[in-house]
């Protein structure tokens, strides 16, 4: 497998930090330490079937993941990362991590992320959630949490592996990886002795998965509502109320789901449907209310993301040293990992 390369390297240094930042679009904002020196950097990126592998070289910096950048780009991949440099920083509601080098840990683009570490070279490996439905429970249950045991030492030599091998894969080799990446993240994170007794937190994680896949299969059919919900998911009223509560409830809840394939619509610019087409089909009452509900949510209507798309010219920068853009961006790859 060849790499998608990205580098900062033979860029002035006054337009290297610019060049990452735009890589990273709407993914991370980074700040590094000292500007004035500079951002030399490079990532490449393995395009493993339905999931990701990156290897990052950076400078200190800090990176920011904030309500704002997932409001522009709603992705929510699991992050397992490893870096050969401590990380401070939060997870999630303010969960303070401190991790050392060489242990891995685990964040989610889907909730506001911080980190903060010296001059570095880190692994980090990208699964979307819909990709490994099965990893629900355990990688939320693991947010945040260093994984410094013996096995989570076997994961992070495992990760270790397959950047060194994946030059050597083949399109042949893809078809059993991603079993074989989940089967090891789950016998590293929660060996079999502690799924026989899942705790309240994993039994609701597991829940509110059945309940996103539930209405992400069926944003386009009106009767997408609570009774609707209890029945496919096997759950009472109450415990629905009770599982979305935090989000605002449950008509809350398909709605922002609804703006997200919206959302997910609109940025493409292959996709030539009308908003007024896009808001019927996600079962809108009108185009006026979508649109409404759309700059609330997005902070711009429909039209301007739109017009957007359609005249927005993906990153891309130009490299002396003949690296591999194709991917234009990290969002780009991540997106291409969601899709399989």
């Amino acid at each position: 497998m060849t790499p998608d390369v990205f580098t900062t390297v033979g860029l002035p240094k006054e337009k290297q930090l610019d060049a990452w930042r735009g890589w990273y679009d709407t993914i991370f904002d980074v700040v590094p330490d000292d500007p004035q020196q500079g951002f030399s950097a490079t990532s490449k990126t393995w395009k493993l079937g339905g999931f990701g592998l990156t290897c990052v070289r950076a400078p200190r910096l800090r990176a920011f993941r904030t309500a704002a950048l997932i409001r522009r780009n709603p992705i929510d991949h699991w992050i397992i990362t490893i870096g050969r440099q401590r990380t401070f920083g939060e997870v999630g509601q303010e969960q303070s991590i401190d991790v050392p080098a060489g242990v891995p840990f685990v964040a989610s683009l889907g909730r506001p992320l911080a980190s903060l570490r010296d001059a570095d070279r880190r692994l980090q490996l990208f699964l979307p959630r819909d990709g490994f439905p099965a990893l629900a429970a355990v990688l939320d249950g693991a947010e945040g949490r260093p994984l410094g045991s013996p096995m989570g030492k076997l994961l992070a030599d495992f990760l270790t592996l397959l950047a060194r091998e994946s030059a050597s894969l083949s399109e042949v080799n893809l078809s059993g990886l991603q079993s074989a990446v989940q089967g090891m993240v789950l016998a590293c994170i929660a060996p079999s002795q502690d799924h026989g007794a899942p705790g309240p937190a994993a039994i609701a994680v597991t829940r509110r998965e059945t309940v996103r896949r539930i209405v992400d299969a069926n944003l386009r059919n009106a009767s997408l509502q609570a009774e609707f919900l209890c029945r496919e998911a096997g759950m009472s009223r109450s415990q629905l109320y009770r599982l979305l509560e935090s989000e605002g409830g449950v008509e809350s809840y398909i709605q922002r789901r609804r703006l997200k394939q919206g959302l997910a619509e609109l940025s493409d610019p292959a996709n030539r449907r009308s908003v007024s087409a896009i808001a019927t089909a996600l079962c809108f009452a009108d185009p006026s209310s979508f649109s409404r509900a759309f700059k609330k949510e997005f902070g711009l209507s429909p039209t301007e993301m739109r017009q957007a798309a359609l005249s927005g010219v993906p990153v891309s920068f130009p490299h002396a040293n003949g690296s591999n853009s194709e991917g234009h961006s990290l969002r780009h790859l991540l997106g291409q990992f969601a899709r399989g």
